[in-house]
């Protein structure tokens, strides 16, 4: 009630609904009110750090003393076709640094890295805290599936993706830092996502996120930097998780994705600057060497092997349906939600968190952004087997015209 009316919720009240909500005095029902009421009213910076303390306080907290060196985790806000961390985190490993990253599986249309892994025969996601700290300390890599931390968020993320309370800038906030200060890496980086594929839409929201998310680190004394980087359409040319681990690992190999590469590119020479103490050019220098002479993908092959996967035996082993263009001109838009929603639809997304997903379906772009086309041209790849999309239903996602525009790829940077 004081929330509906507008009112500034205290430490106190905010770590009382907490605990009683995980006790299981406060009801769902009672909780996804209050969710609502914040979602309309907003929330103080105050109010977003006490929920945030709260919600880390539910769980346990990841003590990293016998790692020796700078510890980072990087976090996406979600997105379509968004495999950044594959590339990225066996990149930042290959030069000596220090990555540990707790992941979750995706719901709805967004894709989580837990799946894309997962997709790969036999790769254990399910690490013990002792395994997945000493794995770091050895091979400088190690990505799970979240360990027993920040009990409160998994509860109460369930209801807000019920009751359309996601969008929260709060919600998201406090969702956000509650998880990566268990995880109690000492470089956070967060790659903001903005347009219709994510959670926020315009650049004024996110930068009111990012804000929130660096203020929240100050606070627990952690260096928090936050990439905007556009999501209007989707990242890279595959959407699905085994497509996505096998675009990944072209791009290891070499191949030059370019809009993907370059939030790659942009993350990775921020955090080895931070790290490495060097300028941003003699970071971007180092990533690029190590992409080059394929150290990033070495490192990649041996992650997956050190956590069970079997990387010869991954084949995408759906039915393919190719679309072809019916217009000539140039590409101006491809819309990402439509193409993460087609997506789902084909089966690699799931409604609930115990859903089963088909890792082998998908979508393949073959031509992105600013690229000129001819009519019958082929337009992009639909990977499918039990459900499949309309030709109609692809071509939808797709604005052609006269005139050829330039798609922004990296909006800005908060730290």
């Amino acid at each position: 009630n004081k929330k509906r009316l507008k009112g500034e919720l205290s430490k106190d009240e905010i770590d009382y609904v907490i605990s009683s909500f995980m006790g299981g005095e406060i009801k769902d029902y009672q909780m996804s009110a209050l969710l609502m009421a914040i979602t309309i009213n907003g929330m103080s910076f105050d109010e977003t750090l006490y929920l945030t303390d709260s919600m880390l306080r539910s769980g346990k907290i990841l003590d990293l003393s016998s790692i020796n060196g700078i510890v980072v985790d990087k976090h996406s806000t979600g997105g379509i076709g968004d495999k950044v961390t594959l590339i990225l985190a066996p990149l930042l490993a290959s030069l000596n640094i220090k990555v540990l990253k707790m992941s979750g599986r995706g719901l709805g249309y967004t894709g989580g890295t837990i799946d894309k892994l997962e997709s790969i025969e036999g790769f254990n996601v399910n690490l013990k805290e002792t395994d997945f700290i000493n794995q770091v300390n050895e091979i400088n890599l190690a990505i799970s599936s979240a360990f027993e931390i920040d009990q409160a968020d998994k509860k109460i993320y369930a209801l807000r993706d019920a009751t359309s309370t996601v969008s929260s800038i709060p919600l998201i906030a406090s969702s956000i830092m509650s998880k990566k200060l268990a995880s109690n890496a000492d470089i956070i980086v967060i790659d903001v996502k903005v347009g219709n594929g994510a959670l926020l839409e315009n650049k004024n929201d996110a930068l009111k996120l990012a804000q929130y998310l660096v203020d929240i680190g100050k606070y627990y004394n952690k260096k928090v930097y936050c990439v905007f980087t556009n999501m209007s359409s989707p990242l890279g040319m595959s959407v699905g998780n085994k497509l996505e681990v096998i675009e990944s690992i072209n791009c290891l190999k070499g191949e030059n994705i370019k809009d993907l590469m370059e939030v790659v590119y942009s993350i990775a020479s921020l955090i080895v600057s931070k790290v490495k103490n060097i300028s941003l050019v003699e970071a971007f220098n180092l990533c690029y060497q190590n992409i080059e002479n394929k150290k990033a993908y070495f490192k990649f092959l041996e992650f997956v092997k050190r956590q069970g996967g079997k990387i010869e035996s991954l084949k995408c082993n759906a039915k393919v349906m190719k679309v072809e263009s019916l217009y000539s001109g140039y590409i101006t838009k491809i819309d990402a939600l439509k193409i993460g929603k087609l997506s789902y639809l084909l089966g690699a997304g799931r409604k609930n968190k115990e859903d089963s997903i088909d890792y082998d379906v998908g979508i393949v772009l073959l031509k992105k952004i600013g690229d000129y086309v001819n009519q019958n041209d082929i337009l992009g790849n639909i990977y499918y087997n039990d459900t499949v999309i309309s030709p109609k239903e692809f071509l939808s996602c797709f604005e052609i015209e006269d005139k050829k525009v330039k798609d922004e790829i990296i909006l800005g940077l908060k730290m």
